[in-house]
């Protein structure tokens, strides 16, 4: 079993920046696609950023393509996700995954590609 652990969330104000951290354990974690989802109040879990178990193939969410980079290190069985040029439509509750279905390529943009899932982070946006 993978499990996955979430940081860096908080409060912060428009136009600023944050940094979420995911430290994935269990056996062949480091190989799996990881992902970010988030979940504004009220609404559905959607799609953020998805990153390839090497580092070297990334997709994004429209809303946050140019603002959000997601990446890796391995070493550190960790993904992060670099937030800037926050907004309060970006408000949610953050959450990684992996996803052991698709070793090969990037899984689709869906919640139900990944099987697990971190206890999730929250982040404010003020305006």
């Amino acid at each position: 079993q993978v499990q996955l652990v979430e940081s860096g969330g908080g409060l912060v104000q428009a136009g600023g920046s944050l940094r979420l951290s995911c430290v994935a354990s269990g056996r062949t974690s480091s190989r799996y696609p990881m992902g970010w989802f988030r979940q504004p109040p009220g609404q559905e879990r959607e799609f953020v950023a998805v990153i390839s178990w090497s580092g070297g193939s990334r997709d994004y969410a429209d809303s946050v393509k140019g603002r959000f980079t997601i990446s890796k290190d391995n070493a550190k069985n960790t993904v992060y996700l670099q937030m800037n040029s926050l907004e309060p439509e970006d408000t949610a509750v953050y959450y990684c995954a992996a996803a052991p279905q698709f070793p090969y390529t990037l899984p689709p943009a869906r919640v139900d590609a990944y099987d697990y899932w971190g206890q999730g982070t929250q982040v404010t946006v003020s305006s």
